[in-house]
């Protein structure tokens, strides 16, 4: 039986690995900080299966006693302040979290376990104010916030710990990629969050930003197995993770409100507020090299993301209205 730890392993894409690797018949171990309200929504189903082990992404002991604890064959590094808006007005966190945190982990597998193989998940945003388009490997990055700053720095820490201790070690860059279980404070789940208020008569208006900012939106449960087939390679390697499609805030918009027979143009209104101070206007990934090396393909199209995101949203309030729980896609 393999052993995994991960990190992160209650956020949206931590949950769907550990049940991807739990199928898989892996020993999944969760590293959890300690909160005073614990938020298990995403792992309920599983929450039981998982061992989990205390520890912070910045207490570099903690680290090692995980490592110690869960001899893992691999780690998932997932953990990180992922959200870009709130990384301007907490740039230190962010690079704490986002960044340094990384160099912990990597020290901690360095020292118990040097052979595991290691996940570090990069993200689109390193491009920021693109360089060339489609965005691949070796397209020179340009981030246009702290998060992008901060997850450059996680990338070539990764890449030196590769090339200098002789780890396997991948980071895969991975695109916007989205779920039922995405947080309300990123722009896809509050667009489906507010479509289910809307048509149910909970809410009348959705505030937004930018509706032509374009990004390479896929599904969170396609991508996990991307970062998973990196680690049964041969030879580490870093993968661009994307759909190699581009679409604007504005057509996620128009697919959700019109999956429930609502048109858009009545209920949204353009916010100042929620105008990046440095926006990305265009990300657009090219994946070839993962579909070529990995064997890794997509299943889910964006319409079909869209769709099953305001569809989970929907039966969310409607089950709530009946007291009923809350059962996720």
């Amino acid at each position: 039986m393999k052993r995994a730890l991960i990190t992160g392993v209650t956020g949206q894409d931590g949950s769907y690995l550990a049940e991807f690797l739990l199928e898989k018949g892996y020993q999944v171990f969760g590293l959890r900080r300690r909160t005073s309200t614990p938020n298990y929504e995403n792992v309920q189903h599983i929450q039981d299966r998982i061992e989990w082990i205390s520890g912070d992404l910045n207490d570099l002991a903690s680290l090692i006693e995980a490592v110690r604890i869960s001899n893992p064959d691999e780690v998932y590094n997932l953990a990180a302040q992922s959200f870009v808006a709130a990384s301007w007005p907490q740039p230190i966190a962010t690079a704490n979290m986002t960044a340094v945190a990384v160099t912990n982990m990597l020290e901690a597998v360095r020292i118990i376990k040097p052979e595991a193989r290691f996940y570090q998940a990069s993200s689109s945003e390193m491009f920021g104010k693109v360089m060339e388009t489609p965005q691949k490997e070796t397209t020179p990055f340009y981030p246009r916030s702290p998060y992008g700053v901060a997850k450059v720095y996680g990338h070539w820490i990764t890449v030196n710990y590769r090339e200098s201790f002789n780890m396997f070690a991948c980071s895969g860059i991975l695109f916007n990629h989205e779920s039922p279980r995405r947080g309300l404070e990123f722009v896809t789940r509050k667009v489906t969050d507010a479509v289910a208020r809307i048509k149910l008569g909970l809410d009348n208006e959705l505030r937004l930003g930018n509706l032509d900012a374009k990004r390479d939106w896929g599904f969170a449960g396609d991508y996990i197995k991307a970062m998973w087939l990196m680690l049964q390679q041969d030879t580490p390697d870093d993968y661009v993770i994307s759909t190699g499609e581009t679409h604007t805030v504005q057509e996620f918009v128009e697919i959700a409100f019109g999956s429930v027979g609502l048109d858009w143009k009545q209920y949204v209104v353009m916010d100042e507020k929620f105008v990046r101070p440095a926006e990305v206007d265009l990300l657009l990934g090219d994946c070839t090299k993962a579909k070529e090396n990995l064997g890794w393909e997509l299943e889910v199209s964006f319409e079909q993301l869209v769709k099953m995101m305001v569809k989970s949203d929907l039966e969310k309030y409607e089950s709530a209205a009946k007291g009923k729980e809350v059962q996720w896609i």
